[in-house]
């Protein structure tokens, strides 16, 4: 039995890292087109975690220090395989932007001023535009189905304090955080009661 498990998690971490691996390397736009990808991974195909657990995992990653696609690794990596699930996701998740990154200072000057590279670049951003807008589409239907008034008009509030006060993230993630905090001890607190 015990070398099962063992041959089990062995094999979640094979995956863990190929998968990480995959994923950083195939993705354009930063930490948030890599969200989806790992919902699709992860959710979709794999059955790995659950809806709930991904946006729980998202909020996580988003309100840590750092990048969010490293964070969403550290994160998943945790949830399938402890410690060595976070050092095999991390590694998979760092490995090809440290290579882009040291070839392209490598060849910086080149890739500055060649017409067809810039181009590409900015064919890209409308594709990465779809992705983080897929992603918000996703995100939000996952609030709306769980009927709960009070986190979609949370979402609705933080999104017009965003979007139309320009009130700095950060500031929105830490009050959200904080009410989310105080819901959750008064639901406690009354569950006791009952």
């Amino acid at each position: 039995m015990e070398e099962t498990q063992s041959e089990k998690k062995s094999y979640i971490l094979k995956k863990l890292f190929i998968s990480t691996l995959y994923l950083s390397t195939f993705t354009f736009g930063g930490g948030y087109v890599i969200v989806t990808l790992l919902k699709d991974k992860f959710v979709d195909q794999l059955h790995w975690i659950t809806d709930e657990e991904m946006l729980d995992m998202v909020a996580i990653a988003q309100s840590s220090p750092g990048a969010i696609a490293v964070n969403g690794a550290i994160v998943v990596g945790y949830k399938l395989a402890g410690i060595p699930g976070v050092i095999v996701s991390v590694t998979g998740a760092i490995i090809p932007p440290m290579v882009i990154l040291s070839l392209v200072s490598l060849f910086y000057e080149a890739f500055r001023t060649n017409a067809y590279i810039s181009a590409v670049l900015n064919g890209m951003k409308a594709g990465v535009g779809a992705v983080i807008a897929s992603v918000v589409y996703d995100m939000s239907l996952n609030v709306i189905r769980t009927h709960d008034s009070v986190n979609i008009a949370v979402m609705i509030l933080s999104f017009c304090l965003s979007y139309f006060l320009n009130i700095n993230v950060v500031i929105i993630i830490i009050a959200v955080a904080l009410f989310g905090m105080l819901r959750t001890i008064a639901a406690e607190k009354g569950g006791r009661k009952s």
